[in-house]
């Protein structure tokens, strides 16, 4: 008995297919418009804050490193 025939290869074609039109449709829905909730939500300020603290961070100990050398 073959795992790959026509038939399961139609099946997950078909399963495929649906599941990227609904991804898109829950993303189209989750995107910020332009109403009371328009902009970026906390988590994404929180991560854009934590990564410019880590550069940051990663900046001075380089710099420190570099002058004891």
């Amino acid at each position: 008995m073959a795992i790959i025939n026509r038939r399961n290869a139609a099946l997950g074609w078909a399963v495929w297919t649906i599941a990227k039109a609904v991804a898109k449709q829950k993303a189209r829905q989750a995107r910020p418009g332009t109403g009371d909730h328009a902009g970026l939500n906390k988590g994404a300020v929180a991560t854009i804050l934590a990564a410019i603290v880590g550069v940051l961070v990663f900046w001075r100990l380089k710099a420190d490193s570099d002058q004891t050398a």
